[in-house]
């Protein structure tokens, strides 16, 4: 028997693992510049090589998904890593 209620509010353990690794790559991106230039033009190298002698634990799929972005600044890239990548204009005529 299947429950149709989902508590929406529980976040999964693995996306809660996702999310910390997201906020571990973009914190490292933010306070070291070379890090950051390397996350820019070789995302995959980035999360490959890690920072400060920690690894990034992303599944092969994130990585790859995340090694796939091409962006020039660190807001875009992280809106792009979040899924939130595509811009969407409204128009209040």
């Amino acid at each position: 028997m299947s429950n149709i209620f989902h508590d929406y509010h529980h976040h999964d353990d693995s996306i809660l693992q996702k999310e910390r690794e997201y906020s571990r790559i973009l914190t490292a991106a933010v306070v070291n510049e070379k890090f950051r230039k390397l996350l820019l033009t070789n995302p995959g190298l980035a999360i490959k090589n890690g920072f400060g002698g920690e690894a990034f634990h992303l599944g092969a799929d994130e990585a790859n998904r995340i090694a796939s972005i091409h962006v020039s600044t660190l807001a875009e890239f992280a809106r792009q890593m979040n899924g939130t990548g595509s811009r969407v204009s409204v128009s209040l005529d």
